[in-house]
């Protein structure tokens, strides 16, 4: 099997429900999604031959959402590693397209975690080993990496917060975003205090929303009505949790993100576009530092100035990101979404000058699972 750099490509995107959609079910959600991503490609839902999805609210997010279409793939996937499942599915995606397995895939997800619930809803549960060290929620964790990263490097709370404040930024490009308005330093840190040191204004949202991407091979794509976005390669990397983590301050995606950039053949001068799975300012943070965008310990100093809001030297998360945007659950695909808005030029006020080679960083559970993906244009290829 050659390396599937450039073998696939994404020819159709359709998000629904962002922010708030009582009256309706998770798969819902993701059904009106993935018949827009059909249609967005020019395809019929008879084209489909194959889907991936996950959630976390049930088990089986692939079959329901077969069922509820009424398909019946040849190949199917429902790989669930929390918010980096959709960068996961892009990769064994394309493998199955590659060998022969189906000609198109449908990558969806969907969740009505806001008009339902109200709150996060996580299928992941501490193991035995964490227990002791009273791991009960994964913002627990998150703080904790933030706290350490404080202590080693003297990360300031003005840090995280500039994360927060250019978020806010680009959501406010965005009319799709679920946060808009003024967010100044101030109200960030004197938002309630969450988890030490993290406020409120440090954690994502609780949103609903649904989104799906239609993956083909490359040849195919170049038929289709949509700008194919090209898949060129992604790389993963875990721990079980932060508490296997040998460096509270150092994520898997040090390993991920660096083979993810020999996989694209990529620089980091190279990209235009950096995606990350934001769900507390510090993911931002120690995500730009794994990645090597900038030294170990750097990050917060590195987000200062403006340095990844709208007019910074790197657009970051220009949706808005689970900060200011969206964020039902599991982000991971909305990353991608952006990434491919972006890259077709059609993203409006927020719009780059430049958007041919886009990084997506998904990330799952407690710091745990790690994937890193490259999209890009043609001209990247």
């Amino acid at each position: 099997m050659t390396h599937p750099r450039g073998k696939t490509a994404i020819v159709g995107l359709g998000m629904a429900g962002l922010g708030h959609a009582p009256g309706f079910a998770a798969v819902e959600l993701m059904g009106i999604a993935s018949l827009r991503a059909v249609a967005d490609a020019g395809l019929a839902l008879s084209d489909i031959d194959a889907v991936f999805a996950a959630s976390s609210q049930h088990l089986w997010a692939a079959l329901n959402l077969t069922k509820h279409l009424g398909l019946q793939p040849r190949h199917f996937g429902g790989t669930n590693i929390g918010g980096a499942s959709f960068e996961m599915h892009l990769l064994e995606a394309t493998l199955a397209i590659e060998a022969g397995l189906c000609q198109t895939a449908l990558i969806a997800y969907g969740s009505n975690q806001r008009s339902a619930f109200g709150r996060l809803v996580s299928m992941s549960e501490p193991q035995w080993h964490e227990v002791p060290y009273a791991y009960r929620h994964p913002m627990t964790a998150y703080a904790l990496a933030a706290s350490r990263h404080m202590h080693e490097f003297g990360t300031t709370r003005e840090n995280l917060a500039e994360v927060a404040l250019a978020a806010r930024a680009w959501a406010n490009l965005n009319p799709d975003a679920f946060a808009r308005g003024p967010l100044s330093l101030e109200e960030v840190l004197s938002a309630p205090m969450v988890c030490d040191p993290l406020t409120a204004a440090d954690c994502c949202l609780v949103t609903d929303g649904a989104a799906a991407v239609v993956l083909t091979g490359a040849r195919q794509a170049r038929d289709l009505a949509a700008k194919p976005v090209y898949f060129l390669g992604a790389a993963a990397s875990a721990h079980r949790s932060i508490v296997a983590m040998p460096d509270l301050t150092t994520t898997a995606a040090a390993d991920s993100g660096a083979r993810a950039f020999a996989l694209a053949g990529a620089r980091h001068g190279d990209v235009d576009l950096v995606m990350l799975y934001d769900a507390f300012t510090i993911n931002t943070i120690l995500f730009l530092e794994d990645l090597g965008f900038c030294p170990k310990g750097e990050g917060g100093r590195f987000v200062g100035e403006g340095r990844i809001a709208p007019g910074g030297a790197l657009p970051t998360n220009t949706n808005g990101g689970g900060l200011s945007c969206v964020h039902p659950g599991m982000y991971g695909l909305f990353l991608i979404a952006e990434a491919v808005t972006q890259i077709r030029d059609e993203a409006g006020a927020r719009q780059l000058k430049r958007a041919d080679l886009a990084l997506v960083h998904g990330n799952g559970g407690a710091l745990s699972a790690q994937v890193t993906a490259f999209l890009g244009s043609r001209d990247t290829l």
